[in-house]
């Protein structure tokens, strides 16, 4: 039982370990406000954890503002939640968290603060804030004469998603601030004072309008995680589409019943050495000299045993050597008749 006791101690604590760069969740995942230090609501019907509407899991925040809503008695409307964060200086810390402004957002020119970070002190424009104007959303740092160092045009109905990196310092040279919207570097790491003085900073998020708006507005947050390392908040890429398989190639086309054959044309008939009649030994038949006919081909190419004229050439040149003989004989016998007829 006591290792059983220990295994399950053990198991307890691996959740613990895998989220380790996780130093604050405030995703609403318990279903309700809890995760926050406290709110700055005239109602809890102002704030609500909502399962209509989300980004991720299964409950997002629905923060709504109507004109009057003044629960801390200062300038302008509100209704937010507040996390006593209180980064120390020259801290780093990311931070994520998605924003969804509904289709019927109403359309004003006055400043509109969705997320900030402010400072201790209790008035003035915070270091920190993202806010809308008009049609488009702003990040600005530095105060009401700060830097807005964003802009991007405000698209109703779609979530915004939001990874933010920020050291925190008063000292221009080593504070900065680096953003994405949508998992894109929107804000590349930009050198800026990230504080007022020695004043630490703490988060609020919700809706904070200027009083002079009429039209009841509502805003969604969803997601918010506070983190010492970029892997903790940045969403995994996308899987990459599967390629489109490619279409298959037409089969070739068959003839049909009724189509002619293709005719092809005769092939020419060539008689080779091997193919073409041959007499014997290679030397014209008598029958062919009674009949007077020479075989085909005798006038060109010669026989194996012909030593010019072809076949038919044979007889000729035994007959011419005949002759030949015969002169010669009649030669040598006419000078032997002459010394006979002399001795007489």
């Amino acid at each position: 039982m006591t290792q059983l006791l220990r295994l399950a101690a053990l198991v307890s604590l691996i959740p613990s370990f895998a989220s380790a760069d996780v130093v604050w969740k405030g995703d609403f995942e318990t279903g309700n406000t809890s995760q926050w230090t406290r709110s700055q609501s005239v109602s809890n019907n102002r704030l609500q954890v909502v399962t209509d509407v989300v980004r991720e899991g299964r409950y997002a925040l629905k923060a709504t503002v109507r004109q009057g809503d003044d629960p801390i008695n200062a300038s302008g409307n509100r209704n937010e939640l507040l996390y006593i964060s209180q980064e120390k200086a020259d801290s780093t810390w990311y931070y994520k968290w998605s924003t969804l402004f509904p289709a019927d957002y109403p359309l004003d020119d006055r400043w509109q603060v969705f997320a900030q970070w402010h400072q201790e002190g209790c008035c003035g424009s915070p270091p920190l804030e993202f806010y809308v104007r008009g049609e488009e959303m702003h990040m600005r740092v530095g105060g009401v004469n700060g830097k807005v160092l964003w802009t991007a045009p405000l698209k109703r109905g779609d979530w915004s998603d939001f990874v933010l990196q920020v050291k925190w310092s008063s000292d221009a040279k080593k504070g900065f601030v680096q953003l994405w919207h949508n998992n894109e570097v929107v804000v590349p790491k930009t050198s800026i004072a990230t504080q007022f003085g020695k004043e630490m900073n703490y988060l609020k998020l919700g809706l904070y309008r200027d009083d002079a708006i009429r039209p009841e507005a509502s805003v969604y947050h969803d997601g918010f995680t506070m983190a010492s390392t970029l892997e903790e908040v940045m969403p995994p890429p996308a899987p990459a589409p599967a390629p489109a398989p490619e279409p298959p190639l037409p089969a070739p086309e068959q003839p049909g019943e009724d189509a002619p054959a293709e005719e092809l044309p005769d092939a020419p008939i060539v008689q080779t050495p091997e193919t073409r009649p041959q007499t014997r030994w290679g030397i014209t038949t008598p029958e062919e000299l009674l009949s007077g006919e020479r075989p085909p081909g005798a006038d060109g190419a010669q026989g194996c045993n012909a030593s010019g004229g072809g076949a038919a050439g044979v007889p000729i040149t035994v007959a011419a050597g005949l002759l030949s003989f015969a002169a010669l004989f009649t030669r040598r016998r006419k000078p032997a008749r002459a010394r006979a007829h002399a001795k007489r």
